[in-house]
């Protein structure tokens, strides 16, 4: 039995109709053979009615966060979002856009939020880079090196996948799990928007 293959495209949807994290979408679609409607269902059974309710709010207040490092050299700005004022103002939501911006600051290879906004074009590319750099290898074991590649290179570029940089203050977890906890204690829909990270001389 072949897994069938998830698109970026059937993970935003189901995103978009849940709120779930990314990595929970993607394995109810797996799971449900890519049927959109079972995934929903899995993922209310997983997660419960409440958890997603949250995502179909609309992310319309936040604040900007900002930070400089110490040697004047890099700076961050990044845009976090939830559903109410009440939230924007808390000291936990505010907290987590700095420690997110301080993150970004500590990491110069990160281009994305998330790897719904890799193109396909984009990581077309890089998989055939991938796979000429595997080209001395067994050719049945190509295809698998060249993923293999790709995963780590998605890890380094996309925001979400990265564990935080103070691995020791987070226990290692990722963005992505930092921003669940946070969306499920505040019970809103908490979304890192936009960043964009400043180097001198870069």
């Amino acid at each position: 039995m072949t897994t069938p293959t998830i698109s970026a495209k059937q993970v935003k949807e189901l995103r978009d109709r849940t709120g779930a994290g990314m990595m929970d979408c993607k394995n109810a679609l797996a799971e449900t053979g890519g049927d959109i409607d079972a995934a929903v269902e899995l993922l209310r059974v997983r997660l419960g009615d409440k958890a997603l309710k949250v995502g179909d709010r609309e992310a319309t207040e936040g604040t900007v966060a900002s930070y400089i490092h110490s040697n004047g050299k890099v700076g961050v700005l990044v845009e976090v979002d939830c559903n109410t004022d009440f939230v924007a103002r808390n000291d936990d939501f505010q907290a987590f856009a700095r420690e997110i911006a301080m993150h970004i600051a500590a990491s110069p290879q990160v281009k994305y939020v998330s790897e719904d906004e890799i193109s396909q074009e984009a990581k077309d590319a890089e998989l055939r880079v991938f796979e000429q750099q595997a080209a001395d290898k067994p050719e049945h074991i190509r295809p698998k090196i060249a993923e293999g590649k790709l995963k780590a290179w998605m890890n380094d570029v996309v925001l979400l996948n990265q564990p935080h940089v103070n691995q020791d203050k987070y226990d290692g977890k990722t963005i992505e799990e930092l921003r669940a906890n946070l969306s499920g204690t505040a019970g809103e829909n908490i979304v890192i928007r936009r960043f964009a990270r400043f180097a001198v001389g870069a």
